[in-house]
């Protein structure tokens, strides 16, 4: 048993109700956070609610100690896990337990809410996960227009005025997420990445990119490719640690519901990411540098033909790299 992952907070949330395998993925998820011999979060840091403790008010007040914990923690990792349904109908809605859809505002949490709290997080490395929308069960809406939503509308650009802030939903917005065994596919595909599968190095941590990149290409694999993770990054300056992987070790283990610990895809090795990376933050540069000079126009009329044609290459060179790194929200 090596050290504990010291600077590691988590908040871990499987709603329940109609959606009893939410619970399956918060607990497997909480046991491999709190493993001695794998993630090796102090078990006080991390705080889990399934079911009935999976309330509306029991989820926020969480999140506002999560936040009151990172930022007397300078050096904190901060990771917030929801499994459940996302709805959007007039706005965005996460439902806990006991939701009732005819009284959204008392029982559920609003976008915006959930939003407010994770931008009170003061942690420089945030995960957010959201594993919303499962196929085992949808809820009854009672005849509203709900239209099915994977995460708030508005989360990405509100977190990004920070730094090192990563959202990870399980599926896109016309998609549902699918459950499975032991855990939903995106669940398991995520404990298998905490656990080091997928690492582009055996350096004992389980990293957010390659996180991110195991998750890209297991899911829709597992099912039958009509489940994708979709990811927004906010001002991301290194593939930062999220957990040990094996207690302090730097031999990936293996977990019950396989046979061995695969490593990074053949042919996708990490000097090519880099380099990828490296580019996108140049064509960022250059699309920064671009939008500065349109600024000066005073109409649009006016703004050179070749500058606007540079501005479209230049996006569409950005987002095939997005793609290919599986960082398309």
């Amino acid at each position: 048993m090596g050290a504990a992952f010291e600077h590691g907070y988590a908040v871990v949330v499987g709603a329940g109700g109609d959606l009893p395998g939410t619970v399956r993925d918060a607990d497997g998820l909480a046991e491999v956070l709190r493993d001695p011999d794998r993630c090796a979060y102090p078990p006080d840091q991390v705080k889990v609610l399934t079911d009935a403790k999976a309330s509306r008010t029991a989820i926020l007040d969480a999140l506002t100690w999560l936040a009151d914990r990172t930022v007397a923690d300078p050096a904190a990792t901060a990771l917030v896990f929801f499994s459940g349904h996302g709805y959007e109908i007039s706005r965005y809605y996460l439902l806990p337990h006991g939701y009732d859809m005819l009284d959204l505002a008392g029982t559920c949490i609003a976008g915006e809410d959930f939003t407010a709290r994770l931008q009170a997080i003061a942690a420089k490395k945030l995960l957010v996960l959201l594993d919303c929308c499962h196929a085992g069960g949808m809820a009854d809406a009672q005849g509203l227009p709900v239209a099915k939503s994977p995460a708030p509308p508005d989360l990405a650009a509100k977190l990004s005025v920070g730094s090192g802030r990563v959202i990870l939903a399980s599926s896109r917005k016309d998609e549902l997420s699918y459950t499975g065994q032991p855990y939903s596919a995106f669940t398991g595909a995520l404990i298998e990445a905490l656990a080091g599968y997928g690492a582009f190095e055996n350096d004992g941590y389980a990293r957010v990119l390659d996180t991110t990149m195991w998750l890209g290409r297991q899911v829709p694999g597992r099912t039958s490719d009509k489940q994708h993770p979709i990811v927004k990054v906010s001002n991301l300056e290194d593939n930062f640690a999220l957990a040990y992987y094996a207690g302090g070790e730097k031999q990936p283990k293996s977990l019950s519901w396989t046979t061995s610990v695969p490593l990074v895809k053949a042919g996708l090795d990490r000097a090519q990411i880099e380099t990828w990376h490296r580019m996108m933050r140049n064509y960022r540069e250059n699309l920064l540098l671009m939008d500065e000079r349109m600024s000066e126009y005073v109409e649009f009329t006016a703004i050179p033909l070749q500058l606007v044609k540079s501005k479209r290459q230049t996006e569409a060179r950005l987002s095939d790299l997005e793609e290919k790194l599986g960082l398309r929200l």
